[in-house]
Order: C-alpha cells, then sequence, then structure tokens
C-alpha cells in the first residue's frame, strides 16, 4: 500500500463548523412560517365560525324543507329563542354552575384515587394482572348503568351523582397513566437508578415526567367521561334537592315535550365540553409539546 493512501488529511475549521451547525439545525424544532398576529388570529377564529355557519345554514335548509315536523326539528331561530331566554333570566348562570361544579368536584377525586391506582397497576405485576382487567371492563361499562344502583344505595342526593362520575372517570384516567408509563423507554429509569434516584424519586422525576403526554390524553378522555357521566346522572336523578343543572333543564324538556328547549339544553352541554377542550386541555396539550420541540402538533 502506498505511503500516501494511509496519510491522515487534517480537518478544516471551516468543515468542522459547518458539520456542526448541521447537527444543531437537525436537534433545532421545526418552526412554521411566521405569521402576523391578524393572520394568525383569523386563522384560528374564521374556521370554526365557518363550520358553524355551515352547520346552522343545512340546520335551517332542513327545518325549511319539511322534512320533519316542527315537533321534531325546530328552527334554529326558536332554540336561540330559547337559549337566550336563559340568558337575560340569569338562569343560565346556575344551569352552568351546578353542573361545572359538580364535574370537577368529581373530575378531582377521581385523578386523586386515579393516579395511585395507575401507578400500582404499572409498576406491580401482581396488581396488573389482577386488577388491570377490571379497570379496563369498567371503563367499557356505561357509567349509566350505575345510576339506579346509585340512586338505591345513596338516594336522589349529590353521593349518587358523585359516585356515577367517579367511575366514569377514574378507569379511563388509570388507564391511560398506565399506557403513558408502559411508553417509556426503559433506559430512563435505569438512567435513575445509576445517579442515585430511589423508587418514589425515580417516580416523581423521570417517569411521570416521561409518561405525560400519554398521561394527558387520559386526562382528557377521562374529562370526557366525567362529563357523560354527570349529563347521565342528571337525567335521571332528578329531585328539587339536587338543584337544575344541564342534564335537569334536558329532562324538563323532554318532560314538556318542547323539542327547543331539548335542542337548547344539548347545545348548552355541547359548549361546555367544548370549552373545556379549548381552555384548558388545549393550553396544556401545547405547552407539553412545545416542552419536547414538537411545535408541528401545536394547534
Amino acid at each position: 500500500m502506498p505511503p500516501e493512501a494511509t496519510r491522515v488529511h487534517p480537518v478544516d475549521d471551516r468543515d468542522a463548523g459547518s458539520v456542526g451547525a448541521g447537527l444543531d439545525a437537525l436537534d433545532t424544532p421545526i418552526t412554521a412560517y411566521q405569521e402576523s398576529p391578524v393572520r394568525r388570529i383569523a386563522g384560528r377564529v374564521l374556521p370554526p365560525i365557518g363550520a358553524i355557519a355551515l352547520f346552522v345554514l343545512i340546520w335551517q335548509v332542513l327545518w325549511a324543507a319539511a322534512f320533519w315536523p316542527e315537533f321534531k326539528l325546530p328552527a334554529p331561530v326558536d332554540v336561540w329563542a330559547q337559549i337566550w331566554q336563559l340568558v337575560v333570566s340569569g338562569e343560565i348562570l346556575e344551569l352552568f354552575w351546578t353542573s361545572v361544579h359538580r364535574a370537577v368536584i368529581g373530575f378531582a377525586i377521581s385523578l386523586l384515587i386515579a393516579v395511585p391506582l395507575g401507578l400500582a397497576i404499572a409498576n406491580i405485576t401482581v396488581v396488573r394482572r389482577g386488577v388491570g382487567p377490571l379497570v379496563s371492563g369498567l371503563q367499557s361499562l356505561p357509567s349509566v348503568a350505575w345510576v339506579p344502583a346509585a340512586i338505591l344505595w345513596f338516594g336522589l342526593n349529590d353521593r349518587a351523582i358523585y359516585w356515577v362520575v367517579l367511575l366514569g372517570a377514574v378507569p379511563s384516567i388509570a388507564n391511560g397513566l398506565v399506557s403513558g408509563l408502559d411508553q417509556v423507554p426503559p433506559i430512563l429509569p435505569r438512567v435513575g437508578q445509576a445517579l442515585g434516584a430511589g423508587r418514589w424519586s425515580g417516580i416523581r422525576y423521570i417517569l411521570l415526567p416521561a409518561a405525560l403526554p400519554g398521561f394527558l390524553g387520559g386526562l382528557k378522555q377521562g374529562w370526557a367521561f366525567s362529563w357523560r357521566s354527570l349529563m347521565a346522572a342528571e337525567l335521571i336523578a332528578t329531585s328539587p334537592d339536587l338543584g337544575e343543572g344541564l342534564g335537569q333543564y334536558l329532562h324538563n324538556g323532554m318532560s314538556l315535550s318542547d323539542i327547543s328547549m331539548v335542542f337548547a339544553g344539548i347545545l348548552l352541554i355541547f359548549v361546555v365540553g367544548v370549552g373545556i377542550e379549548l381552555l384548558v386541555f388545549r393550553p396544556l396539550e401545547n405547552s407539553v409539546l412545545r416542552a419536547r420541540g414538537l411545535t408541528q402538533g401545536v394547534r
């Protein structure tokens, strides 16, 4: 072999700098095109407004075509008149407060129960084999099925409603946490142990932060089940002692055979669901995505 073939050529500093800059560029999150604030706000506000306008237009066309009698499909203006009457009278605040504060309290209690349960299922083999299938089965069981039993156990009071909410939310939150923990790379807890992290320190500083995206998905699903369970309980467990929530309002519309009142109740329940998603869970999800450099997923 000639000597020239084994000679090591020195690396130019400029080439090394170019390689380093390229590697840094690969690590840097891809940022979207910088839009003006007006265009950014319009891009987020106009699409849902357009979708709502299209929905109302189709609704109005179907009502005008009279495919169904008016006691089955009300006019959009009649439903809006029902909602506006609630706003003017101030009754809408009572409806929102009665239902939303119950859902928040039930969800908070569910969180306190589901997090230790999910940690136990994810980290203890015996608990996973014994309790894991039961939790998954409870998640697939419609929570409305618990309403008659809850009324017989606790009576027509808030305890019956909270029991139904817990059985609807706890399995979803626990399974979401288990799913997030199962997706944590095994090397992370090993590194924590090598650095001297104990069992609880590893859970607090390694496992839970790493499982946060999956856990957040479980929280969103848990809230959805909590809200649905609450509406089912309020629809069935009706009593003056319970106050009037959105489910009770919807039940009153059914009892009065007032379809515009029923549609107003459905829309108000829908508004609360969308509002919690936009005001609570979407900002949390966006902050988690930004912290991980996943800016393309930010909405």
